[in-house]
């Protein structure tokens, strides 16, 4: 019992922080009201992090000294962090208002951005830190 009572409350602080860089990140870019430039980059930069979260996990032994095991931090990091932060149902909201008012364009090049992006996103990520523990 008590192992899932921390992994509730690794996922609960993970959520709750992530849940508050996501509206504080639509605040900053949500400038124009035409395109959703805050979930676009709540969902970019979520993939970028999932990607560092997913080799990190791959490669527990960085971590293992700090005190972290790995399903500690994918608690904590990917399940409620990126979880929270990111944000499929809002995607697809946004792109059905955009497709309501017949921005056809916008709506496309949002849904590739996201889709193509977060890809990217998850990658290079993954790559930047594969690239640095080489380094290192």
């Amino acid at each position: 019992m008590h192992t899932v009572l921390w992994s509730y409350l690794f996922v609960a602080l993970g959520g709750a922080l992530g849940a508050v860089a996501r509206f504080a990140m639509n605040v900053f870019f949500q400038r124009d009201v035409a395109f959703p430039w805050g979930t676009l980059g709540a969902n970019l930069a979520g993939c970028l992090l999932m990607g560092m979260i997913a080799f990190l996990i791959a490669h527990s032994d960085w971590f293992n000294d700090a005190g972290f095991v790995p399903d500690q931090y994918r608690l904590l990091f990917a399940i409620g962090f990126c979880g929270s932060f990111t944000t499929l149902s809002t995607m697809v909201m946004e792109l059905d208002t955009m497709l309501q008012r017949s921005e056809l364009f916008y709506s496309f090049a949002y849904l590739c951005a996201t889709l193509a992006g977060g890809f990217a996103c998850f990658y290079l990520g993954f790559a930047m830190l594969r690239w640095l523990r080489a380094a290192l």
